[in-house]
């Protein structure tokens, strides 16, 4: 996994912009991460979006274009922006569909985070195809809706992952799914 950048040189997150460029061009993927988290009612803000893709080779052809349209780029601790986007990066459909783990991209539209998956307590990743039957649709950022990860599946892999920022936004997580069981 590539390291996140802490750069002040990223462009603003605009995921209402990011998310109707992907739903727009017809990109099938699940939110995870901390923008399911707000769809779902946490309150926790995020500087990202983290989504799974679907992996068909038609599906990983329209991101890869739309990833080019949106100028995305490796987002890399120590890296300016500027420096990022001089580093090698084929957006394809091939590059995408071999990708094993998350990679943190900038876009013009603000960072994206390209996962492959959500791991359970046993260490298995459940991509795209594995958490799409548990799937919600939930609101979009600016409106209209998006499909996102179960919320169960969210508070797993945040329990799994074990990072600071995740022990910091699991009790809100909890506290919603205890309200809508």
């Amino acid at each position: 996994m590539i390291p996140e950048a802490n750069s002040t040189d990223l462009p603003p997150a605009n995921p209402a912009h990011l998310v109707a460029t992907l739903r727009l061009a017809r990109v099938e993927f699940l939110v995870v991460g901390g923008t399911a988290a707000i769809a779902f009612g946490a309150t926790r803000e995020t500087g990202d979006i983290d989504i799974i893709p679907r992996r068909s080779r038609d599906n990983c052809r329209r991101l890869a274009i739309e990833l080019v349209e949106l100028g995305a780029r490796f987002r890399v601790f120590g890296l300016s922006d500027a420096d990022a986007r001089s580093l090698p990066w084929t957006i394809d459909d091939v590059a995408l569909m071999r990708q094993q783990e998350t990679v943190t991209l900038t876009t013009d539209a603000g960072p994206l985070d390209l996962l492959v998956g959500l791991r359970d307590r046993d260490g298995v990743l459940h991509d795209d195809d594995a958490l799409r039957p548990g799937a919600v649709e939930v609101p979009a950022p600016g409106g209209g809706v998006m499909w996102a990860a179960a919320l169960e599946a969210i508070i797993e892999s945040k329990e799994v992952a074990d990072r600071p920022k995740d022990h910091e936004a699991l009790p809100e997580l909890r506290a919603i799914r205890d309200r809508r069981e």
